[in-house]
């Protein structure tokens, strides 16, 4: 009589081993890359709290202050897209992630060494470029989520940015106290080297080379899924700059404050905005993306309005806060709309796209503001400030796509 066998094998640990590996690789380059987006992040902020008050004491023009300090944005507006198609082109995020990161140290040190106007704006503009490196950052963290995940995997990307800023401003006002204002730029490239260390130790997965497409890249700037958010992430970065940035700060010396005031506002903002981007997630579902973005922009609203009419510090604080929240909420939102529905091998791009538009902005909003301030005051370019963002951001928001 024939016996039938039943043939259970087991598993050969050669077989089970590499998922392990697979999966301890995917976390260690998660981790990797968390550090690095903190210490990049400090890297740019460590000396942003009393940035204005020290380029001001190089120049008494405001409309020069903003225009330093505009320079930022306006050299992000240029490299940032030609990042995203390059990464793509060659199939390679690292190598601009390392140049982004020595550029951040190298424009700390030409700042923290400069005797003139002229050698402001040519550090500014340096770490200016550094920030084109964010292009890659981003899309190479947010590959290792799902993309249904885009908005978690943003407003963890977000969290990360916040938290190295929350470093970077605390650290601010002690680094002043010790060695004046040039010891925080010097900080600033230590952190990077750091940076460019850890990011030199990610193992990057090769992708094929996808070659430049002007008919890709105009049909994703014509995208109105794309456009239409970058375009509100750029006006939120416009009043961040004009206000909270760039000169709340100036404010709160003339309202009796000193460095260690300007040190609590700055720390305070970013942890607003670490508040607001690890809640959004949450939010969202409850509220839906568009309410999310409105209520983004009346947060501004109100945080401008009270910069407006503050007459002492603690009024400042409170404005401070509700920008910080505002752009918690707006921030990732914002970024993972813009991606949402774009495949894969579009995503550099369609990021390169999302950060020329809101790096606009942050160009936009000090030089305009400066240019206002000089002429009208602060105080009236905060309240005129907090007027037309609000209508235009309730605007842009209720023509968002509701899914």
């Amino acid at each position: 009589m024939a016996t039938n066998e039943v043939n259970i094998r087991t598993p050969d640990i050669s077989e089970v081993e590499p998922v392990k590996s697979s999966t301890d690789r995917h976390n260690l380059t998660v981790f990797l890359y968390s550090l690095v987006i903190a210490l990049y992040w400090m890297a740019q902020y460590v000396y942003a709290a009393t940035l204005p008050s020290y380029v001001q004491s190089k120049t008494t023009n405001l409309t020069s202050v903003g225009l330093i300090l505009s320079m930022y944005g306006l050299c992000q507006a240029f490299v940032r897209l030609p990042v995203g198609i390059c990464t793509d082109w060659v199939g390679r995020r690292k190598p601009f992630i390392l140049v982004g990161l020595a550029l951040t140290g190298f424009g700390a040190w030409v700042l923290g060494t400069a005797d003139s106007v002229h050698g402001l704006l040519f550090g500014r503009a340096i770490t200016g470029l550094a920030a084109g490196a964010w292009v890659p950052l981003v899309v190479a963290f947010s590959s290792l989520f799902p993309a249904k995940d885009s908005i978690r995997a943003a407003g963890f990307l977000i969290f990360l940015q916040a938290s190295g800023r929350i470093v970077a401003s605390a650290a601010n006002g002690p680094l002043n106290l010790l060695g004046g204002y040039r010891l925080a730029f010097y900080a600033a490239v230590v952190v990077a080297v750091v940076s460019v260390l850890l990011a030199g130790s990610i193992r990057e997965p090769r992708r094929a080379p996808t070659p430049p497409s002007a008919r890709v890249l105009g049909r994703l700037i014509l995208r109105r899924d794309i456009l239409l958010p970058s375009a509100l992430a750029g006006l939120s970065q416009a009043v961040t700059w004009a206000v909270s940035l760039s000169f709340i700060p100036i404010v709160a010396r003339q309202v009796g404050g000193n460095d260690n005031t300007q040190t609590v506002l700055a720390t305070l903002a970013v942890v607003m905005l670490a508040l607001g981007s690890f809640s959004v997630n949450m939010i969202t579902k409850h509220l839906g993306p568009r309410r999310v973005v409105i209520l983004c922009f009346a947060l501004m609203f109100i945080g401008s309005m009270l910069a407006a009419v503050a007459g002492s510090v603690p009024t400042l604080i409170a404005g401070q806060a509700c920008l910080g929240l505002g752009l918690g909420f707006g921030y990732p939102s914002l970024m993972g709309l813009s991606i949402r529905k774009v495949i894969e091998n579009e995503r550099t791009i369609a990021m390169g796209i999302h950060q020329t538009l809101y790096a606009l902005g942050m160009f936009a909003g000090p030089a305009a503001s400066g240019v206002l301030a000089q002429a009208v005051g602060i105080h009236l370019m905060f309240g005129t400030t907090a007027v037309v963002s609000l209508a235009l951001g309730y605007w842009g928001a209720r023509s968002l796509d509701p899914q």
